[in-house]
């Protein structure tokens, strides 16, 4: 059989694809640290990879990040790139309307993940939380409402874990009453609330869950001052907000699934 060449550029786009897969995005030097190639060279490489889809260039600090296309050529696809590309802007867009800090969440073991965050963005946030930041499941209204919508069968197994923890946030787990009480509210509410006690005043936090059919994908929660916004007008303003973005992270989150499979 007549051999026949590889096709060096293709072979130096899926090197560039792989760097950004293990780093998790890369600027253009990282990647022409790695595979070795002029920068120029690199620069035209992934252009050309944004132009076709599979990566894009991330304003916010110049780095290339794979898209959900990539999921079409490989399993191992990290979900790093639903929060980036479908959900930031869904909660920059929340936050410019509303002005309070939003925060994206997601389950992570017993806790809550902070994915994404506009607490920097917002001048009303009092503290600024960064993305990893994690939050206990029972205390925070993200973790209210994750375990009032996910499947039985993960909320139960979890406060049994919480039930057995030494942990202060976790001690609620040992009142299988209250914790009903306040999970079978937010169910009924479509939202959960939480409060925190600071030196001067109360935070309040309330979230909504983002479904995809019967699973929690993620939370979507804001905060505010108690004494800057009564409750029954947080209500009123920023819960509808709440559940349309989560709509339209849902449907987002869906189109882009579709497309990749």
């Amino acid at each position: 059989m007549e051999s026949t060449r590889p096709i060096r550029a293709l072979i130096r786009g899926l090197e560039a694809l792989a760097v950004l897969n293990r780093r998790n995005g890369a600027t253009v030097s990282e990647v022409t640290s790695e595979i070795k190639l002029p920068r120029t060279t690199t620069y035209r490489i992934l252009e050309t990879l944004a132009e076709a889809g599979y990566v894009y260039r991330d304003p916010a600090d110049d780095r290339y990040r794979l898209t959900l296309l990539v999921r079409s050529l490989a399993d191992g696809f990290d979900d790093e790139a639903w929060v980036t590309q479908i959900a930031r802007p869904c909660i920059i867009d929340l936050c410019k309307d509303i002005v309070w800090p939003v925060t994206l969440l997601s389950p992570s073991g017993t806790s809550m993940l902070i994915r994404d965050t506009t607490d920097h963005a917002s001048p009303l946030a009092v503290e600024r939380f960064t993305a990893g930041f994690r939050l206990p499941l029972l205390m925070s209204a993200s973790g209210r409402v994750y375990l009032a919508f996910c499947q039985p069968e993960q909320r139960d197994a979890l406060l049994e874990i919480l039930s057995r923890s030494t942990r202060e946030e976790d001690k609620l787990a040992r009142s299988p009453g209250e914790v009903e009480k306040i999970l079978d509210e937010a169910r009924e509410q479509g939202y959960a609330t939480s409060v925190r006690t600071r030196r001067v005043s109360e935070e309040v936090a309330m979230s909504v869950p983002v479904m995809i059919e019967d699973r929690v994908l993620a939370a979507i929660a804001v905060r505010f001052s108690a004494s800057a916004v009564p409750l029954r007008l947080a209500v009123e303003r920023f819960i509808p907000k709440l559940h349309e973005t989560a709509k339209i992270i849902r449907q987002r989150f869906s189109e882009a699934q579709r497309t990749a499979t």
